[in-house]
């Protein structure tokens, strides 16, 4: 992984450090319990509990050094400097689907903080490209297998 700036909103750098405790106190304890455990059933050449704890241990691990990374290139979005009339990191923009006539809200974060599954959608992804540094009122198109699909953007507000 670079040493890429990573954008979060203070929700989002608030996640990743409860995250990361959480994995140093909690996780590492619970999994050095596992290899314990593991460790009594003998042999660990044929061990599965051994090999599948080892793992654990070794994700953890990782994704602590992960959460490290991008806690030390964090740049904490100023909700305060967000724009009304501008779409930014941070704004909460409707959407519009010109064919559908369906209306979307997301909230634009950086890509840590992505999840469409929660309306979250990242300022790398082609729909957050596309609509960054647009004013309401805009119409933009958005490449996507099917084709081209065009929002307008309704409204912009502050997270």
């Amino acid at each position: 992984m670079s040493d890429k700036e990573v954008l979060l909103t203070s929700e989002g750098l608030e996640k990743l450090e409860k995250e990361l405790e959480y994995l140093k106190t909690v996780a590492r304890r619970e999994v050095a319990e596992h290899i314990k455990q593991a460790l009594e059933f003998g042999d660990i050449s044929e061990n599965s509990e051994y090999e599948d704890a080892k793992n654990e241990q070794a994700f953890i691990e990782g994704r602590i050094a992960t959460v490290e990374k991008m806690l030390r290139n964090a740049r904490v979005i100023d909700e305060k400097a967000v724009k009304k009339d501008v779409v930014s990191l941070g704004s909460r923009v409707k959407l519009k689907d010109l064919e559908t006539g369906e209306v979307h809200e997301y909230l634009l974060v950086g890509s840590a903080e992505s999840d469409p599954g929660r309306d979250k959608i990242s300022n790398e992804a082609p729909v957050g490209k596309a609509i960054l540094g647009k004013k309401v009122g805009t119409v933009v198109e958005v490449a996507v297998p099917a084709g081209i699909i065009q929002y307008k953007i309704m409204e912009v507000s502050r997270h």
